[in-house]
């Protein structure tokens, strides 16, 4: 089969991304694989043209409401029949997806893996033409990977009852104990790896010292006056977001917060002004970024740094998409340490009180 004749027929595209014609090449052939590709580098485009060009629909797991929407309306624009199921739909909506998938009227469906705990949707699942499933962000099964979902680590064990199905796992970011998590709990015998390499020469990374609250505050003001917009401003706390924010709209920015403390309309509003452009700056925690497709983000800024090097990877691989030059700076404070380790102790407890908590059940 030529893929490239394919690719165009199907998306209007000229030619494939490194390493993206091997994985599409090895879905179609019906192996399971995974997938390790940098972000921006094109993983989607591995599961959308082989359901494309297979029979039935492929089945995509995808944590985030919002990347669903996003990729489900870029593929019908495209002519492509796509639909997705998550919690926004109105229940008469969510049948009607079903009736769709039953009637074998789509190419993709999108779901969250919390959509597998429903006996209806299994039940419609067994009774369809299911080509593979592609499990995004698949780094969420891995208890390793630092943003475990424990609704991505069943899935396993439901798609084994309800298929057996063929199965693509794709992220950006995974170590060799995540993948080997990834093959172990989807129970993948013979898969094929990828990885294609972690580096994005479109990056430039620096680490600068501050050694007060009053120059770190200087020094992010200037990053965003003389560099490029827009940014992302992430921070390790809520109220370091709110705090940023005020301090920022003081000094005349046009800037948005986002974090899980506030309503799933507010973060949808802020989400949507700043992926139409309204807003150049937002500043959050992790809470935002997985999953968002905006191509020219030309800086990410780390007020404080991260919980880990794979959350770092994952976030300042928002920046450049487009493939252009972008900043990416890390705001380095040894004060920085108290947050991280208040974090870690609040997530690992000591083991006295392990012990307590298991002595009592």
């Amino acid at each position: 089969m030529q893929l490239l004749s394919e690719l165009k027929r199907y998306l209007d595209l000229a030619s494939f991304r490194p390493g993206q014609e091997e994985v599409i090449s090895t879905v179609v052939e019906g192996h399971d694989a995974v997938v390790v590709m940098p972000t921006g580098g094109g993983k989607s485009l591995c599961y959308q043209l082989p359901a494309l060009i297979l029979e039935g629909t492929a089945l995509v797991v995808s944590p985030l409401i919002a990347l669903m929407k996003d990729q489900v309306d870029a593929l019908c624009k495209k002519g492509v029949a796509a639909a997705y199921i998550n919690s926004t739909l109105p229940r008469t909506e969510q049948k009607h997806v079903l009736e769709r998938l039953l009637s074998k009227d789509l190419k993709l469906l999108y779901v969250a893996p919390e959509r597998f705990r429903q006996k209806e949707f299994l039940h419609a699942l067994s009774a369809s033409c299911i080509s593979f499933v592609a499990i995004d962000e698949a780094h969420c099964i891995s208890q390793w990977g630092h943003d475990f979902r424990p609704d991505y680590l069943r899935l396993g064990k439901i798609l084994k009852a309800t298929g057996p199905y063929q199965i693509l796992g794709a992220t950006a970011t995974a170590t060799e104990s995540v993948i080997s998590d990834i093959i172990l709990h989807l129970d993948l015998t013979n898969c094929r790896q990828f990885v294609t390499g972690f580096y994005r020469d479109n990056l430039q990374l620096s680490v600068v010292h501050s050694s007060s609250k009053r120059e770190k505050e200087k020094r992010l003001t200037s990053l965003l006056s003389k560099k490029g917009l827009p940014a992302i401003v992430y921070c390790a706390t809520r109220k370091n977001v709110d705090d940023i924010q005020e301090m920022l709209e003081g000094r005349g920015h046009t800037v948005s917060g986002y974090h899980a403390g506030m309503t799933d309309e507010t973060r949808n509003r802020v989400q949507e002004r700043f992926m139409t452009g309204r807003c150049p700056i937002i500043v959050a925690t992790n809470a935002f970024g997985m999953g968002i497709d905006k191509l020219n983000i030309r800086q990410v800024v780390h007020y404080q740094f991260p919980g880990s090097i794979e959350s770092y990877y994952q976030e300042i691989g928002r920046a450049g998409r487009d493939g252009k030059e972008s900043e990416c700076t890390l705001l380095f404070s040894f004060r920085d340490f108290f947050i991280q380790e208040f974090f870690i102790a609040m997530n690992y407890p000591p083991r006295d009180a392990v012990r307590d908590v298991f002595g009592f059940l």
